[in-house]
């Protein structure tokens, strides 16, 4: 007798779809019958991982038959020193995507509302079903958030409200002012996560204070990984930053030992590699203009991205051309999912990287695809 598993799963399971990652390398190859492709496709850093990170990774070697210290001491010390709060305002994850989940899990039932933009993380989506709360999608403003109308949201039953910035798919950016307006109209009983996965790549003119807000703020929750410029990606470690009482809360839920020992040497010696963070942005700024003037010359149209990825509008279905760009061995993401089937996401790789993506764009593009 077959049982059906998806009855028996709680509400919202059954309209779920699993998140689709970037395409593997080694997929595509295997698919098409290829050799050296190159994946511009889940935003992570083209440099590789950084020599300070490699090393004490290698330290940490002869210890993984231990358990991890279950608190993250050291990295949360590296942390607090570096940000200016206190230990007691971190908590630690495997990667920032489990920490958005915590935050769920620990706040969020069926009774609540979810504020969030039209064309961002798409986690906040599937988040908010799996956790049977009600999402209210604000339609986007200009492919960003419109956080007048996210104030203008928020209800009685409102719990969590959830920001990406830089956005995410689109790398539309949000001002000091246009955020500190928006907090200040938050009523205190509904959090806000503050997504900063791609701030290091924001200009040091334009970046805002979050983590000076945290005072003011004690409903504020700013969200930041290792996994984009300090290149630990395949380590999956992120953090959160809050007041000491809400962290606290976190961490009556957090799984134990959730960031392996390599993860937690990783980031706190990529924490202290200020030159390879350096070279990072200093390739991603340079490498972005290359893509915008081509995407100028062509009259392509884009979005000006702060993160470290740009997102193409051919303003038509994009999928053949994201297919035709597969077979020159060029991968990209399709974001379709996102409620953008017109837009291609591109993320900034190493320079004879892009220099290749753009010669593929133009070739299929002068095809007629």
């Amino acid at each position: 007798m077959s049982i059906n598993y998806l009855a028996l799963a709680n509400p919202g399971v059954d309209k779920l779809h699993p998140y689709q990652p970037g395409k593997p390398v080694e997929e595509l190859e295997r698919e098409l019958g290829i050799t050296n492709s190159i994946k511009l496709a889940s935003n992570e850093n083209p440099l590789g991982l950084g020599p300070k990170a490699r090393a004490a990774i290698e330290r940490a070697l002869p210890e993984l038959a231990r358990y991890p210290d279950a608190n993250g001491f050291a990295l949360k010390s590296a942390l607090a020193k570096k940000l200016g709060v206190d230990t007691e305002q971190l908590i630690l994850g495997n990667g920032s995507n489990e920490l958005i989940d915590l935050v769920y899990h620990t706040f969020v039932n069926a009774e609540h509302e979810i504020v969030y933009s039209q064309y961002t993380f798409i986690v906040y989506a599937l988040a908010t079903q799996s956790h049977g709360a009600k999402a209210t999608v604000v339609p986007a403003k200009n492919l960003g958030h419109d956080l007048e109308a996210m104030a203008a949201a928020i209800t009685e039953r409102t719990k969590l409200v959830c920001i990406t910035n830089p956005n995410n798919p689109t790398g539309t950016f949000l001002t000091k002012s246009e955020l500190s307006t928006f907090l200040a109209k938050v009523p205190r009983q509904v959090l806000v996560i503050l997504d900063e996965a791609y701030t290091e790549y924001v200009s040091e003119e334009e970046r805002h204070p979050s983590i000076d807000w945290l005072a003011q703020y004690p409903n504020l929750i700013v969200s930041r990984t290792f996994s984009k410029a300090y290149g630990l990606a395949g380590l999956r470690v992120g953090y959160m930053v809050a007041h000491p009482e809400l962290i606290s809360v976190l961490n009556r839920v957090r799984e134990p030992f959730n960031c392996n020992s390599l993860a937690l040497a990783a980031a706190e010696a990529a924490l202290d590699d200020e030159a390879y963070l350096e070279e990072a942005v200093s390739l991603n700024r340079r490498e972005m203009a290359r893509y915008e003037q081509f995407f100028d010359k062509q009259g392509l149209r884009y979005v000006k991205s702060q993160a470290n990825f740009i997102t193409l509008d051919l303003q038509r279905d994009a999928s053949g051309v994201y297919e035709a760009l597969l077979r020159e061995g060029v991968i990209v993401r399709p974001i379709a999912g996102y409620g953008l089937p017109s837009c291609l996401r591109i993320s900034i790789g190493l320079e004879h990287e892009n220099q290749r993506c753009i010669a593929a764009i133009e070739k299929v593009l002068s095809q007629g695809v």
